[in-house]
């Protein structure tokens, strides 16, 4: 998949596409619809497949003391894409002058300057322009014009047809509430955080434990507690894993990490980015009268993630 930032050229092998035009922050399974559609729509009319997405979120612009919410990277965002068949994506820069844009500006630069495509599929809840003047309805009033068709897709609900419908928001929800077969089953994946690999201070090397440790960056920080996970490493291997995913009350002074124990495994990872899904929150984070008390609890940790693993793969 070929991928353009903003402020490149789209290649005119590229232009006369279709396009899946929003966010998609989390590419869950409402937004795999609308990039399905215009996958679909681009093969069937012998045409390129393109996404157009925002980077930043457009709520990280407007509201930027916001705490971090991001379910995916840009580049988890883009390789997934890719996965979904995708010829390639356009990350469009939300900044304070696209931010300023008329909906007609954005449709008579980005769409039919940059993108030129035959059709534009979106969420029918899709908005653009300064204070989103634009919507479905005059999207595709404009494409009238300027020569594209525009689809807009209801919201994928839990059942089809019926049942809530699968959003963002439900799955931040999931998240905060360390339900993480929810998150799972509206993603259509195990939520994912990979970030480099950092220093810590080693502690758990002295009591067989050793880890490794990651910032949280930008991601929603899902519930605060120990995680059976899987873990996907530089090289494309995954193994299975323990996380503690919090502020480790037992030091001083706190610090929000995640530290995973990659089970069966050893090695450096300083420095390499080393993606991590949550699979199953197994208990809250614990004051332990010492180092000690706490080997003994992750190695009841470990025994619950093996089951916890093994169950979902499954399931």
């Amino acid at each position: 998949m070929i991928r353009i930032s903003g402020d490149c050229q789209v290649p005119e092998a590229l232009k006369g596409g279709a396009v899946a035009l929003g966010n998609f922050d989390g590419v869950h399974c409402g937004h795999q619809a609308v990039i399905g559609a215009a996958v679909k729509a681009a093969r069937a009319a012998g045409r390129p497949a393109l996404v157009a997405t925002f980077d930043p979120h457009p709520s990280r612009h407007f509201r930027p003391d916001t705490p971090p919410f991001a379910l995916t990277r840009i580049d988890q965002r883009l390789d997934l894409f890719a996965e979904l068949g995708v010829d390639a994506a356009v990350v469009i820069p939300f900044d304070a002058g696209f931010a300023s844009l008329s909906a007609e500006a954005f449709g008579q630069d980005w769409l039919a300057g940059r993108l030129a495509p035959f059709h534009v599929v979106t969420g029918e809840d899709f908005t653009f322009g300064k204070g989103r003047s634009g919507n479905t309805a005059s999207l595709a009033e404009m494409g009238r014009r300027l020569g594209f068709t525009a689809e807009a897709l209801s919201p994928v609900t839990d059942v089809p047809g019926a049942g809530a419908v699968i959003s963002s928001t439900r799955i931040r929800e999931a998240l905060a509430a360390g339900d993480m077969a929810e998150a799972t089953r509206l993603l259509s994946r195990p939520f994912t955080i990979r970030m480099p690999v950092i220093h810590g201070e080693k502690k758990g090397r002295t009591i067989g434990v050793p880890t490794i440790n990651q910032e949280l960056g930008p991601y929603m920080r899902p519930r605060y507690g120990v995680y059976a996970v899987r873990v996907q490493l530089p090289d494309g291997s995954r193994h299975s894993g323990v996380a503690s995913l919090g502020i480790r009350p037992m030091f001083d002074p706190p610090r929000e990490l995640m530290e995973t124990w990659i089970l069966d495994w050893s090695g450096d990872l300083y420095g390499q980015e080393v993606a991590v899904e949550l699979i199953a929150f197994l208990r809250p984070e614990l004051w332990f009268d010492g180092l000690e008390s706490l080997k003994v609890q992750i190695e009841v940790d470990v025994v619950m993630a093996r089951e916890a693993i093994t169950l979902s793969r499954t399931s």
